[in-house]
């Protein structure tokens, strides 16, 4: 796996961050970053390949993306190791002063697009995105499968956002832990593009909002493959908890779904890392032989139906 940490020619090591895991076009990289100097690059994940880093001194907030760069917090502000967010609660409160998921960016003049997201097990949800994101929306979440339905303005989105949801029952959003626990058996993909056909038929019979324009053809995308996700499922056999300074975290890359990986590690078997745990700390390179030593935990199961603690 590459990283931001090696040398070139004398020059000293620069302080590289693991800032995420995000999809370019239809693959994941992890992104890392260099707060003193705002450089970036990333590192492809591809399927089979051995990812090895180790963790640095300490964690710290990730800063805001914004119009293309990354602008670095104003405090360096230290984060939680048990935290799944990057963000120190300033730099939060500013992203989400621009977030469409949040309702607070209204007056975006992009086109947005309208899709059906299958998740398995956990179900189908609506959804809107930034037309011009395409799949990248449907991957970053871990979607199994998807069909777009139509494209227009923002405010026309919501509400055909809103329709679905009442008309159909559909719900958008659907638990991390629900969609994990489909991964252990996410059947076929014939059985969810029949499924995504379906209730697409049932959103022809609708009012359609003004402002949408739906798309003419139902075209189902299926995920898995992207993923290396099997028809039969993938069942960890342990979860890598919150990190330490000095952890390394090594293994045989077998799944990459939303942030999920998903490692081969010999003394442990498959190994579930949510790299949202890795974004903000200081990160040096390992070699692949090295051992792993990041705590590993057992598989958190959902035993009844729970609610989301966040957008998407």
């Amino acid at each position: 796996m590459q990283n931001g940490n090696g040398r070139t020619g004398n020059a000293p090591r620069a302080p590289w961050r693991a800032a995420g895991l995000r999809w370019q076009g239809e693959e994941p990289v992890l992104e890392w970053w260099a707060p003193t100097t705002g450089s970036t690059r990333s590192g492809a994940l591809p399927l089979g390949s051995v990812a090895a880093f180790g963790v640095g001194a300490d964690r710290r907030c990730v800063g805001v993306w914004r119009s293309g760069r990354r602008i670095p917090c104003g405090t360096n502000k230290a984060l939680d190791p048990s935290s799944r967010g990057a963000r120190c609660g300033a730099c939060a409160r500013l992203d989400r002063q621009y977030s469409v998921a949040a309702d607070t960016l209204l007056d975006d003049p992009r086109p947005y697009a309208v899709y059906l997201a299958h998740h398995g097990s956990a179900g189908i949800k609506v959804g809107i995105t930034a037309a011009e994101r395409g799949l990248a929306r449907l991957l970053e979440q871990g979607a199994l499968a998807s069909v777009f339905l139509s494209e227009g303005t923002l405010p026309s989105a919501r509400r055909v956002e809103h329709l679905l949801g009442v008309a159909l029952g559909l719900p958008d959003r659907v638990a991390t832990v629900r969609k994990r626990e489909a991964r252990r058996a996410p059947g076929n993909s014939e059985e969810r593009a029949a499924a995504l056909f379906a209730h697409a038929a049932l959103t022809r019979e609708l009012p359609w909002p003004e402002g949408q324009t739906r798309r003419p053809d139902t075209v189902v995308t299926d995920h898995c493959a992207h993923y290396g996700l099997p028809d039969a499922g993938l069942r960890p056999d342990a979860a890598v908890a919150a990190l330490r300074p000095g952890d390394v975290v090594s293994g045989r890359v077998m799944c990459r779904t939303a942030g999920d990986l998903y490692l081969s590690v010999p003394s442990l078997g498959l190994v579930l890392l949510d790299t949202r745990l890795l974004a903000g700390w200081a990160v040096c390179r390992t070699e692949a032989g090295a051992p792993f030593s990041a705590e590993a935990v057992p598989v958190p199961r959902m035993t009844e139906p729970q609610e989301q603690p966040g957008l998407f």
